[in-house]
C-alpha cells in the first residue's frame, strides 16, 4: 500500500519502487521515467534529480580523467563516492522519502514542476 503522501504513479508501479528505478542506471532511467511518469510528483523529482546528479557527476568523472598524473586518482574517488551516493539516493527513495541533495534537490524539483 502506498503512503498518503505520495502520489500514484501513471506506470503502474508502486511510487517507491519507480522512484528506485529512476536511479538503477543513473541518468538514463532518469530520463526513461520522467518521460514516462504523467502524474506523481514524487517519481518525477527523483527522475530529475537522478539526471541532474549523475549527469554532472558523469561530466566531472570524464574532465577529471583528462588531467594528467592526478586525474585518475581523482575521478576514482569521484567514482567511488558516486557508487555511494547511487545506492543512498536508491535506498531514500525506496523508503518514501524526498531526500533532496543540497542545491541539486532543489533544482530538481523546481525543473520536476515543468514536467
Amino acid at each position: 500500500m502506498n503512503d498518503p503522501g505520495l502520489d500514484a504513479s501513471s506506470t503502474n508501479l508502486d511510487p517507491k519502487v519507480a522512484g528506485l528505478l529512476c536511479y538503477a542506471l543513473t541518468f538514463v532511467t532518469g530520463i526513461i521515467f520522467l518521460v514516462l511518469e504523467k502524474k506523481s510528483r514524487f517519481v518525477k523529482f527523483h527522475a530529475m534529480q537522478s539526471i541532474v546528479v549523475f549527469g554532472l557527476l558523469t561530466v566531472a568523472n570524464i574532465l577529471f580523467s583528462w588531467i594528467p598524473f592526478i586525474g585518475p586518482l581523482v575521478s576514482l574517488i569521484v567514482g567511488l563516492l558516486t557508487f555511494v551516493l547511487w545506492i543512498v539516493l536508491m535506498l531514500m527513495a525506496l523508503q518514501g522519502k524526498w531526500f533532496k541533495l543540497p542545491y541539486i534537490g532543489d533544482f530538481a524539483e523546481q525543473q520536476a514542476k515543468n514536467f
